[in-house]
């Protein structure tokens, strides 16, 4: 980084090992974004009762009241209000960081922190693209930071059920599994460039992207729809399907990638696909990722979802919605397709930020550890290549490279603009 807090590997190293939580301290999270996402990992983290909140970091000075609120109502004190996460970073009473930011600050927020001794949450997926991806892992481990990925259903106990069934051999040989992202997105129609509204510190919400002039279907979320700040709904959503079918599977990196992506319905300014049917080839596996977000229904019952293929059933994992609330979980059917077994929650609660806390005490890896996180996310990227080149690829996961195709390997990181939180990526 081209900055003070990238140390060199024996600094960091002394760092961590004098940031050794002990199991009675209170634990320090700092908040990095606390629009939307941002703001329900404030309401999660906050009700942990060890955990204080000094700081929340956001650079439009207009979204924090909703988050400033959570702090003060549950833990009965301020927090202070920064644009600057180096002000965070700077307080060595700071644990760790809580980063929900756009995508293209995924990875330079995580870096800084790694190198500053801060333990790192990060919203999924881990990167704006896959060498990011790369050298976060390599970033947590020289630093020996523990870094949870934002998949939260690796810490759902249903979940934790579901995949135990399927790897335990009871719905028989699973060899194959499907992923889908289908829940109705909305056209966000075409706005013209337009000035920075006040209170937003654009030169620092850019970052290290690329400078664009700013408008507003390029800010609060609708940045998920471009290449230069986002992944589209195959890195904002499809990641966690993507995460279950694999964790199901047991599989790591897929050998071959082929498919499409392309923009089918929406005439707007989005510049991610809306419809996306891409298959993943393992050794001894396959999975296939469809997504929709234009469709006003779900399959299977459900919005996402994931089935895993089994030779004597088949499992759907996911989310259902009832009249009395959604339900999480899975089912279970025998090869006659019917129904044997149900297994869900009704009451959603903050597993995964109470695992990320226990593990900055104890040292232990997380249920959803960066390479976890790092390899469910280059799903996504490889994914959105595919789309974006309109070819397969072969993908060397030893090299994290493409076999043949120099347009394709471009795509495996991005282009900089000179600025302070810039990564260095080989």
């Amino acid at each position: 980084m081209n900055r003070r807090y990238f140390l060199q590997s024996s600094l960091a190293l002394a760092a961590a090992s004098r940031r050794h939580t002990a199991a009675s301290d209170q634990v320090n999270l700092a908040f990095i974004g606390v629009r939307g996402q941002g703001k329900g990992l404030v309401n999660q983290f906050a009700a942990l009762p060890e955990v204080n909140i000094p700081y929340l970091c956001d650079v439009d000075a207009n979204v924090f009241g909703p988050a400033a609120k959570i702090v003060e109502e549950k833990k009965g004190k301020k927090a202070e209000l920064i644009g600057d996460l180096r002000r965070a970073l700077d307080d060595k009473t700071v644990d760790a960081i809580v980063v929900a930011t756009p995508d293209h600050w995924h990875a330079p927020a995580t870096l800084f922190g790694c190198a500053a001794g801060k333990d790192v949450y990060v919203e999924k997926p881990c990167s704006h693209n896959l060498r990011e991806g790369r050298i976060m892992v390599e970033a947590a481990r020289r630093t020996q930071r523990v870094v949870q990925h934002g998949t939260m259903y690796r810490s759902y106990p249903s979940y934790l059920r579901a995949v135990e069934h399927v790897q335990s051999g009871k719905i028989g040989k699973a060899l194959m599994a499907k992923a889908w992202d289908v829940q109705l997105r909305n056209d966000i129609g075409r706005q013209q460039d337009g000035p920075v509204p006040t209170g937003v510190d654009y030169e620092t919400w850019t970052g290290p992207a690329l400078m664009l002039p700013f408008n507003a279907n390029r800010f609060h979320y609708k940045w998920h729809w471009n290449w230069n700040y986002g992944t589209g709904d195959a890195g904002n959503d499809g990641v966690h399907q993507i995460d279950i079918a694999r964790w199901a599977l047991g599989v790591e990196a897929p050998l071959e990638v082929s498919g499409m992506g392309r923009k089918l319905f929406f005439q707007d300014d989005q510049q991610t696909p809306d419809t996306m049917t891409v298959t993943f080839n393992y050794p001894d596996k396959a999975m296939i990722f469809e997504m929709r977000i234009w469709t006003p229904y779900g399959m299977e019952d459900q919005e996402n979802g994931v089935a895993i293929y089994g030779s004597e059933g088949v499992m759907h994992i996911g989310r259902w919605s009832t009249a009395a609330g959604r339900k999480y979980g899975y089912r279970v059917y025998d090869r006659k397709h019917q129904l044997v077994l149900e297994d869900y929650e009704t009451q959603p609660q903050n597993w995964h930020a109470r695992n990320f806390v226990d593990c900055i005490r104890s040292r232990q890896k997380p249920n959803a550890d960066i390479e976890i996180g790092f390899t469910s996310s280059l799903h996504a990227h490889l994914a959105n290549i595919v789309a974006r080149t309109g070819r397969p690829l072969k993908f060397d996961a030893k090299t994290s490279s493409i076999a043949g195709d120099a347009q394709a390997n471009q795509l495996l990181g991005r282009e900089y603009r000179k600025h302070w939180a810039t990564p260095k990526v080989s």
